[in-house]
């Protein structure tokens, strides 16, 4: 039996493929059904180095060069052409991830729209002058910080490289991307697209590898001038503690605990869809997923029942077979979610509805079935922690005040989702609840691009999409002109 030779990826360095300074290589695994589906580049410190120096090179070369209408038309050229390649990316995601494809169709649009906003935006960042003395003119400028590092997670990998890098060529930053060793396929195919709509070489550069190698080395590297990162709060932790060596900014999206507050004169035929598909989407592995819900007592047994109708309703199978979830990215992430499964039996939580796995499901496939689980204690784990699948805990609330406590009751604040037709109580509660985004009588999981994202607390800092973005890939410059 011949062993089937895998599809190897290199590193994009300089606007060049090139092999890992180490000569090893990961390879990527199908979580729908175990088998190997691909190798890339096991990047370290010497890759780095390269890509950080190419980064370097391109802000004093061609790229450093373009104004800021020439990379707002390369970046719409790169949107028409990810439009060109749509089934060769949702495909790959879909793979790479075990997302379903037609989730994956929706994050190559999303790549593509990144790229065409930023690069209609790139030319509209426009300074201010500022009254001052007399005899004075001062005027401030945005300028790129220089070279970006963009650390990628595994959940989302068009969709994180879109609104993190789109905003940082916009501004006219040069960049150095390490994706997820569990899935960056999409990524590496994203870099070939670039470079055929003339990307200069060296404006993107791409080192895969492990987090503790190729990822640590870039976030400790002194040629950084800018790092954002999505991912864990531990990780995150270790790398605002490795820019601070540098004096370096970093954007920071780290976890989230986001509830959905539900009361008595909600639309709940509206609501209810958005309840189950803001925590399962993605197998619940979004940062934004809402896996909490709080639901006022006089409705909480209506609203159990019907949401349990919908997760009974709910398949789980292959990513390609595009049913309501696919599998999780690995092994080793459905042993961490059924570790919270197995604490809720042991603890003797409600467990009222569950998903069902398709008959014809690879046996070798990393499935969880999506599980709705009732009346959880406020201080239990399953309320507090992320979980990072598609689990979700509802509790009922008596008041109000009950419900933005409850809200507001974890060490997160990244999305809130308030379902109510009072217009008063909307606004108090929007004010009230310590969140990065919140969204009244619907739930977008971070919104379009448009919207500004981020969150508070131990959700993170600064923000990624909409224009604010071209802020945070960007400093301000203040000139002051004596003229007498």
């Amino acid at each position: 039996m011949t062993e089937t030779k895998l599809l190897r990826y290199e590193n994009f360095i300089n606007g060049e493929w090139r092999s890992p300074a180490s000569g090893n290589y990961i390879k990527l695994i199908n979580p729908s059904d175990g088998t190997e589906l691909a190798l890339i580049a096991r990047g370290n410190q010497a890759d780095i180095d390269h890509a950080v120096a190419s980064a370097r090179h391109a802000l004093s070369a061609d790229w450093g060069k373009k104004t800021a209408t020439e990379r707002g038309r390369i970046l719409h050229r790169i949107s028409e052409k990810v439009l060109e390649n749509k089934e060769l990316l949702a495909k790959l995601e879909s793979m790479d991830t075990g997302k379903p494809l037609a989730q994956a169709h929706a994050d190559v649009i999303a790549l593509a729209r990144y790229m065409e906003f930023y690069g209609a935006a790139a030319d509209k960042v426009h300074g201010d002058t500022i009254p001052y003395q007399n005899g004075f003119t001062v005027l401030s400028i945005y300028e790129p910080h220089g070279v970006t590092a963009h650390i990628i997670p595994w959940n989302y990998p068009m969709q994180i490289l879109g609104r993190s890098l789109g905003a940082a060529l916009a501004m006219g930053n040069a960049a150095v991307v390490k994706p997820a060793e569990e899935a960056c396929l999409t990524i590496l195919e994203f870099a070939r697209i670039a470079a055929e709509c003339s990307l200069p070489s060296g404006a993107l550069n791409i080192v895969t590898g492990l987090g503790n190698e190729a990822g640590a080395a870039l976030a400790e590297h002194s040629g950084i001038n800018h790092i954002s990162f999505t991912g864990s709060v531990a990780t995150g932790e270790k790398i605002q503690a490795a820019a601070a060596k540098h004096t370096v900014p970093v954007t920071l999206e780290l976890g989230g605990k986001s509830p959905q507050i539900i009361f008595a004169d909600a639309d709940l035929d509206n609501a209810l869809t958005f309840l189950v598909r803001a925590g399962i989407q993605n197998a619940g592995q979004t940062c934004s997923a809402s896996s909490r819900i709080l639901i006022e007592r006089s409705i909480y047994e209506e609203v159990i029942k019907k949401m349990s109708e919908l997760y009974r309703s709910l398949d789980v199978g292959p990513a390609n077979a595009d049913l309501a979830l696919g599998p999780v990215v690995s092994h080793r992430q459905k042993a961490i979610i059924e570790s919270y499964l197995d604490m809720a039996k042991r603890d003797g939580l409600r467990i009222v509805a569950q998903g069902k796995l398709v008959e014809n499901a690879p046996d070798n496939g990393a499935y969880v079935l999506p599980t709705l689980i009732r009346d959880v204690p406020v201080n239990h784990p399953l309320t507090r922690e992320e979980i990072f699948g598609p689990v979700q805990v509802a509790l009922p609330f008596d008041t109000e005040e009950e419900a933005i406590n409850l809200a507001n009751d974890t060490s997160y604040g990244l999305v809130c989702g308030i379902w109510t037709r009072d217009g008063a109580r909307q606004f108090r509660l929007a004010h009230a609840i310590q969140s990065g985004q919140v969204f009244i009588n619907n739930y977008g999981a971070g919104g379009g691009i448009e919207l500004p994202f981020g969150g508070v607390k131990r959700s993170g800092h600064g923000r990624e999409k909409g224009f604010e973005a071209l802020y945070g890939f960007a400093t301000l410059k203040t000139i002051s002109v004596y003229h007498g």
